[in-house]
C-alpha cells in the first residue's frame, strides 16, 4: 500500500559560507517526487569531500546541506518507486542519471551528469527540496541525498537496500569512502592474486583499499603514510609492509620491497606531490589509480618518458567505478564473514558534535567519523 507522502520538518547541518561551521538549523523538506525516496537518516559518515566542498575547493552553491554517506530507514516512497519499500533499511550512495551512454555501459559512477547531480545543489532540473526556517530555498541533493539531516530526499537510483541483521548506523560509509577504496582495488584496478599493490594514504579510502587487496589475494601490500598509528593499523588490516614517507623516500623503498616496481598503486591522499610518487613507484605496465579529491584546478607534473616507455597507465577513478546496488551487498557479506572489518576505522559522534567530528577528521584523530543522527540507544565511542 502506498505510504502517504508528506514533507518533514527537521534539523539539518547547514554550511552558509566558505570554510564556515556546520550550523544546526530547522529546515523543511518536501515530500518525495515519483522516483524519490524519503529516508529517515539514522547515521551519516563524514567524508573528506564534505570538507572540500565546505571550504569551496569545488564550485558548489551555498547555503547547502552536505553529507553523502547516509544510512537510514525508508519512510515514504514516490508513486513510481518499485525497488524499495517503506521500512527497508538502506544505504545512500552517489547519484547518476541512468540514461547516458556511460551509465548504460555499466559505469554510472562516471555518469555524464555526475557534476550537477552530485555537486549542483539540487536535482538535475535545478530544483531543491528544502527550505530554511524563513522560507528561503536551501541547496540540497548533495550526492543525491544531503544526509547531514534527520531526513533525506534520495532517488530510487541511489538507495541500496541492505539486510536488517547488520548495524544500520555503521553502514553509511559503504556508500562513498569505503566503497571507493574497496571498489578501486576489486573493480577498477582489478588487483589480483600474487600482485603487488601500494596505497598512498591510510585514511578510510586507503585502508579500505588495503583490506580489499588482502581479499583479492595480493601478496605484497604496501601502506605509505606519515602517521605511525595508521601504518600500524594497516599491518593489522592486511598490509605486508609499511613506509613512513617522512623518514624515507617512498619511491625507492617501494622499488626495494617489490624488486621491480609495484604492479598497482592507489593515490588516496589528495596531494599532488604524492600522486607523482605513486606514478614513479610503478613497474613496467604498472597502473596508478587516482581517488584522492583535490581542489579544482590542481595540476601535477610527471616524467612523460618514464610513463611512456614502461607502459605505465594513470587511471582516474570515481566511487571505485562500481555499481553500488550490487557492490555494497558484497562488502556487507565480506564484513559479516570477518574479511572486511571496516568497523575498525570508525568512531561515532552525536549530531550535535558535528563540528568536533569534522575537526577530529581534519586533524587525523579519527579515520572515519560517523554522526549518529537518530537516537539508537547505543553508546557513543
Amino acid at each position: 500500500m502506498q505510504e502517504t507522502l508528506e514533507g518533514r520538518h527537521m534539523r539539518a547541518a547547514v554550511v552558509r559560507e566558505a570554510a564556515g561551521s556546520f550550523l544546526l538549523e530547522q529546515v523543511s523538506l518536501d515530500p518525495p517526487r515519483p522516483t524519490e525516496v524519503l529516508v529517515r537518516v539514522v547515521a551519516s559518515g563524514v567524508c573528506h569531500t564534505d570538507m572540500l566542498v565546505r571550504n569551496q575547493g569545488y564550485s558548489t552553491p551555498l547555503p547547502m546541506i552536505l553529507g553523502h554517506e547516509g544510512s537510514g530507514i525508508v519512510e515514504a516512497i514516490g508513486a513510481d518507486v518499485t525497488t524499495v519499500a517503506v521500512g527497508d533499511h538502506v544505504v545512500m550512495t552517489y547519484m547518476s542519471c541512468g540514461l547516458c551512454d556511460t551509465c548504460e555501459s555499466g559505469h554510472p559512477a562516471h555518469c555524464e551528469h555526475v557534476g550537477p547531480l552530485n555537486f549542483g545543489g539540487g536535482r538535475l532540473d535545478g530544483s531543491s527540496g528544502a527550505t530554511d526556517a524563513d522560507g528561503h530555498e536551501m541547496h540540497d541533493h548533495f550526492f543525491g541525498q544531503s544526509a547531514f539531516a534527520e531526513y533525506a530526499l534520495a532517488n530510487e537510483r541511489n538507495v541500496v537496500r541492505i539486510p536488517k541483521d547488520v548495524p544500520l548506523e555503521l553502514m553509511g560509509p559503504l556508500g562513498c569512502g569505503i566503497q571507493t577504496g574497496a571498489g578501486s582495488v576489486l573493480n577498477a584496478l582489478k588487483v589480483h592474486a600474487g600482485s603487488s599493490f601500494v596505497a598512498f594514504g591510510t585514511g578510510a579510502v586507503g585502508l579500505s583499499a588495503i583490506m580489499a587487496a588482502a581479499v583479492a589475494g595480493a601478496t605484497t601490500i604496501i601502506a605509505v603514510d606519515v602517521n605511525p598509528g595508521r601504518l600500524a593499523l594497516a599491518l593489522e588490516l592486511g598490509a605486508t609492509h609499511t613506509v613512513n614517507s617522512r623518514d624515507v623516500d617512498p619511491v625507492a623503498r617501494v622499488r626495494e620491497i617489490t624488486g621491480k616496481g609495484a604492479d598497482l598503486a592507489l593515490e588516496a591522499s589528495g596531494r599532488g606531490e604524492v600522486l607523482r610518487q605513486a606514478i614513479d613507484c610503478l613497474g613496467i605496465f604498472g597502473i596508478c589509480g587516482i581517488v584522492g579529491a583535490t581542489k579544482e584546478g590542481t595540476e601535477v607534473a610527471f616524467n612523460v618518458n618514464d610513463v611512456m616507455i614502461p607502459g605505465k597507465r594513470i587511471m582516474g577513478i570515481v566511487q571505485g567505478d562500481v555499481v553500488a546496488k550490487t557492490f555494497i551487498p558484497v562488502l556487507i557479506d565480506l564484513y559479516k564473514q570477518g574479511r572486511f572489518p571496516f568497523d575498525r576505522l570508525v568512531r561515532f559522534y552525536t549530531f550535535d558534535d558535528i563540528n568536533q567530528a569534522v575537526d577530529d577528521s581534519e586533524r587525523g584523530i579519527t579515520i572515519k567519523p560517523i554522526l549518529r543522527i537518530a537516537e539508537t540507544g547505543l553508546p557513543i565511542n
